[in-house]
């Protein structure tokens, strides 16, 4: 967290203030979370959301969607202390299968205006929307007085679209932009000492320290895979909605569908209305009576909510909790365990958004001594990160594979870098067309900021050494020629061993790997032709697959690992320690100055420690 923030939380907390509002929140955290031990005992054998019959189940996504939801028994949204929680695609998937079943949902609402994801989230959600009409028969409508083309891209997947007459929907094909802070850091007396070796032209996390603008490398790459999601983009809207990727392609350039009648004119949309006559149209098809309030259930309630099972289904359930307790391990009672890998990569611990070495290396650990575990499938979403954590968790993954028990990945929005590092040596590897992976490299940064003290700041150093170097990788003087020489004999041992890795995984020339490594980052479908992956999916085709190697049935049952945070305690420890309010603040502040995150990732990189095998940039597609 910034210092700045830290410093001005510490004078806060210390007055007599403070202390009175942080007493009344931890009242009031009590009181809620007894009220909702007494509501959770009271209600006990009911449905945590009611639903009534002829309900809809409307969806908004109006929080950022992550890999993985938060887990709590009393539907108190903890995320918000944090500046505004999160929903988790895993709860979003089985929600949907869950309302294909629920006889009391008679078709689902995407009211949407945005969704805050990444291409493989917004396609697999996309799919879960695909997958609901063709399973239940039920129907879906898509609506929102402006929609973005995220948002769009999930929403075409709908029976019905519409837009509100004045409003406007966008389709305008895809962009990103880099910053660069090579003029910032001259004017501000900084060096950067770029080590990345002559085998990583492609790895250009390290460009906004360097350069003004991309090198044609990174344009390369950017280009290619900007245009490879795009066309999988465009070719999934073409099929909803009986367009030609030729028509789409000329409707995005343009720019008719800010207009939202021309987009209905143009059958990007099937028409416009208002609000009350959407209203009136979801009656309708939910079987109301006009002048009866709608019935619709949010999604954050339904997720609580439980659907009836068949006798038969109970009954198999039963069966498979009575033989577990009694020790039966045989395939029949087996599990695939799914180890969650999300975020940057570091050693240590690690918390529920970044990959502790430690932490992960314990759950593939605990997977692989478990015998009711027959298979282990590692959901991978990760920009990449410390190379030696990275080895790391590698390591335990090839102790699964010599355990005997199948070992698959799932990759989600990204695979990269380190991300690929420990996913390079499984059995099978599953990308979605958009994943983003590869970036098959790695770098190391070195600030110098000797200039900046002295000429700024008045502040001057001086130095004892007992030896020639002992001071190599000081930020207060660079480098010479010998210790630089060094860091980059480090740097290409690091690749070589990582190309040999991915060789020895992938059944590939160490030659061949080079030829698509050296840092390029690859989409899914294109990383699908050359080798980096074994088959197109999401995370269910990947557990699917992990169950058949084992012999597992189809549906058997999943343990997830790590556990998870307890949300109550963490936010009670964020409250002791003053992030939650630093990070909402944090958010209000990045949310006018878009370039924030860019900063405080490039700050993160500039202090990781030791060789980074990370993506080369901070991305986000527009």
């Amino acid at each position: 967290m910034n210092s700045f923030w830290k410093n001005t939380l510490s004078a806060f907390l210390g007055s007599g203030l403070a202390m009175i509002v942080f007493g009344g929140l931890l009242i009031l955290v009590f009181i809620l979370s007894i009220a909702g031990l007494i509501a959770s005992a009271s209600g006990e054998g009911e449905d945590a959301a009611k639903v009534k019959d002829n309900s809809i189940l409307e969806i908004t996504f109006d929080a950022a969607i992550v890999d993985r939801g938060k887990k709590n028994d009393f539907n108190f949204d903890f995320g918000g202390f944090g500046g505004g929680g999160s929903m988790g695609l895993d709860d979003i998937l089985e929600d949907f299968d869950k309302a294909a079943r629920d006889e009391r949902i008679k078709g689902v609402y995407l009211h949407l205006t945005s969704v805050a994801a990444a291409p493989s989230t917004l396609e697999d959600i996309r799919k879960a929307v695909v997958d609901f009409r063709s399973e239940s028969g039920k129907w879906v409508v898509a609506y929102s007085e402006q929609m973005s083309q995220s948002a769009y891209y999930v929403a075409s997947a709908a029976d019905e679209v519409y837009v509100y007459p004045e409003g406007m929907l966008e389709w305008k094909g895809l962009f990103t932009e880099l910053a660069f802070f090579s003029q910032m850091l001259e004017k501000l007396d900084v060096d950067v000492q770029v080590v990345r070796g002559p085998n990583n032209k492609y790895k250009s996390a390290v460009e906004p320290f360097m350069y003004e603008e991309m090198s044609p490398a990174n344009r390369e790459q950017i280009e290619t895979f900007l245009n490879t999601i795009w066309d999988k983009m465009v070719a999934d809207v073409a099929v909803s909605r009986d367009l030609s990727p030729e028509t789409l392609n000329m409707l995005a350039d343009s720019l008719v569908s800010f207009d939202a009648r021309e987009a209905a004119a143009q059958r990007l949309i099937d028409g416009t209305k208002y609000e009350d006559e959407i209203t009136a149209m979801l009656k309708e098809k939910s079987g109301i009576a006009a002048d009866d309030d709608l019935e619709l259930v949010a999604f954050s309630d339904y997720r609580n909510a439980r659907v009836p099972r068949s006798k038969d289904s109970s009954k198999d359930e039963e069966e498979e909790e009575a033989a577990e307790e009694e020790g039966d391990t045989t395939s029949a009672n087996g599990k695939v365990a799914v180890v969650y890998a999300i975020g940057a990569i570091e050693s240590g611990e690690g918390d529920d958004e970044t990959i502790g070495s430690d932490r992960i290396a314990k759950a593939l650990r605990e997977a692989r001594e478990d015998d009711k575990v027959k298979a282990v499938v590692l959901r991978v979403n990760s920009p990449g990160g410390s190379a030696l954590a990275s080895d790391v968790i590698w390591r335990e993954t090839q102790l699964i594979k010599e355990s005997g028990k199948p070992f698959v990945v799932s990759m989600g929005d990204l695979a990269a870098s380190g991300g690929y590092y420990i996913s390079c040596g499984a059995d099978k590897i599953f990308a979605n067309p958009t994943t983003l992976t590869g970036s098959i490299g790695v770098f190391g940064i070195i600030p110098v900021t000797g200039e900046m003290f002295r000429n700024k700041l008045g502040i001057t150093f001086d130095e004892v050494t007992t030896n020639a170097h002992s001071d190599v990788l000081t930020t207060t003087e660079p480098m010479d020629e010998f210790e630089m020489g060094v860091m980059e004999n480090m740097i290409t041992d690091i690749y070589n061993h990582f190309i040999e890795l991915v060789a020895e995984g992938r059944g590939m020339s160490v030659a061949d790997v080079d030829s698509i490594a050296q840092g390029r980052v690859w989409a899914g479908k294109d990383a699908l032709e050359i080798g980096l992956v074994d088959e197109l999916g999401d995370l269910q085709d990947a557990i699917k697959a992990a169950a058949e190697m084992a012999g597992l049935p189809e549906d058997c049952r999943t343990k997830e690992l790590p556990e998870m945070t307890d949300p109550f305690e963490e936010m009670l420890k964020e409250l002791a320690s003053g992030e939650a309010t630093a990070a909402a603040l944090e958010s209000r502040i990045a949310s006018q100055f878009p370039y924030l995150k860019t900063l405080r990732e490039l700050e993160k990189l500039s202090r990781a420690n030791g060789v980074q095998a990370r993506m080369p940039f901070v991305i986000e597609f527009k």
